[in-house]
């Protein structure tokens, strides 16, 4: 073989080996993927953010509280991290909001859907926070839980209603009458009629035909120390 086959084979040979090591290396080398940030975002723990009609706060508002910060995209998908120490009492309830200022009688229905995504570990619970007559009256609706949290007041009732059922407590924190809906089975997403719950709470009589404030969907933590991630995946509430 003379000196110009011998350049040519040995080019040859260089080439194949180069595209080899680009396949091996393109093979074990994982795809990166770009973050987005979210469109806000604070540690303030009373900040607030109004999108779509609705309000996103992070509502840190118990004693003995650590930081937390909480993120949106929109009012339906939205979080927080926090680090509260494994203490006793609620330290934060971020939420969504949105008001619906009518009478129950007026109302001609009114549902919500949520999806989220939370810890493992920690303290806390998944509620809606129902106001009504100016925050005379609070209705909660525990979706799911976890850790050393309970209601307030006393087991009044197991009841089906609403497309759930509860265990039904009623009790005051000495602000305003609460009515807490302990869902029977813990779940991550689902719809609510809440119009059904609300109307009987009245037929009850527990209160009367009262005006509808906000409904509000979160997270109230009790606990979470170490940092823990809390998401709304999807969040919407649909009245007429």
């Amino acid at each position: 073989m003379d000196r110009r086959s011998k350049r040519r084979e040995a080019m040859k040979k260089l080439v194949q080996c180069t595209i080899l090591s680009l396949a091996f290396a393109a093979a074990v080398v994982p795809t990166v993927t770009t973050a987005h940030a979210a469109s806000w975002s604070s540690s303030d723990k009373w900040a607030a953010w109004s999108n779509g009609g609705y309000t996103v706060r992070n509502d840190v508002w118990g004693s003995g509280a650590g930081p937390q910060t909480i993120w949106a995209n929109s009012y339906s998908n939205w979080g927080v991290w926090a680090d509260h120490p494994n203490t006793g009492g609620v330290k934060a309830y971020p939420h969504s909001a949105k008001n619906i200022g009518k009478r129950l009688s007026a109302i001609g229905s009114l549902s919500s859907s949520f999806n989220v995504t939370v810890p493992g570990g920690g303290a806390y619970a998944s509620t809606y926070d129902i106001w009504a007559n100016n925050n005379a009256y609070e209705i909660m609706l525990w979706m799911n839980w976890n850790g050393a949290v309970g209601p307030i007041g006393s087991k009044q009732a197991t009841v089906t209603v609403g497309g759930h059922t509860w265990d039904v407590y009623r009790g005051s924190n000495g602000s305003n009458e609460v009515f807490s809906f302990l869902r029977h089975g813990d779940v991550n997403s689902g719809t609510v009629d809440v119009d059904a719950v609300l109307n009987w709470i009245r037929n009850r009589g527990w209160f009367g035909d009262v005006t509808v404030g906000e409904v509000q969907f979160g997270f109230e933590i009790t606990s979470s120390s170490g940092g823990m991630d809390f998401r709304s995946n999807s969040y919407s509430v649909t009245s007429s």
